[in-house]
């Protein structure tokens, strides 16, 4: 949950918020070589030209939804920066089946498309830190 004084920064130039928020959304996905198709589920389903623009840089706003769910992928990159020795492994990490999610990838975990299993993955490496 959003404290009111982050929403209020935020509500202060929505424009330029969306632009951050997406361009560092973007830059984690090729770091972890996401496809376009995943990319959409993992921001909440746009449609698919409101996505294109978006990776064009065009866009007014995003919905609370949609910078909730780029938050949670903020936490869960800087998480494993945190937990691996170098980012290379970091970023290979999300790619790789984990007992933990039963031999599936974080990725397909984090693909079943809710905010409850961005959620879930956040927490789950935050309990890995310690």
């Amino acid at each position: 949950m959003m404290s009111a004084n982050t929403e209020a920064v935020l509500q202060q130039d929505p424009e330029k918020t969306a632009q951050v928020a997406l361009s560092v959304f973007f830059n984690i996905m090729n770091a972890w070589q996401v496809k376009a198709k995943d990319q959409m589920v993992l921001l909440g389903k746009p449609a698919e030209s409101t996505f294109y623009n978006w990776k064009k840089g065009k866009i007014a706003s995003l919905s609370p939804d949609t910078l909730e769910r780029i938050s949670y992928v903020m936490g869960i990159y800087k998480a494993l920066g945190i937990l691996f020795a170098s980012r290379e492994q970091a970023d290979a990490w999300p790619q790789k089946p984990n007992a933990a999610f039963n031999n599936e990838t974080a990725l397909d975990f984090m693909l079943k498309g809710s905010v409850m299993h961005l959620s879930d993955m956040r927490r789950y490496l935050d309990a890995q830190r310690g």
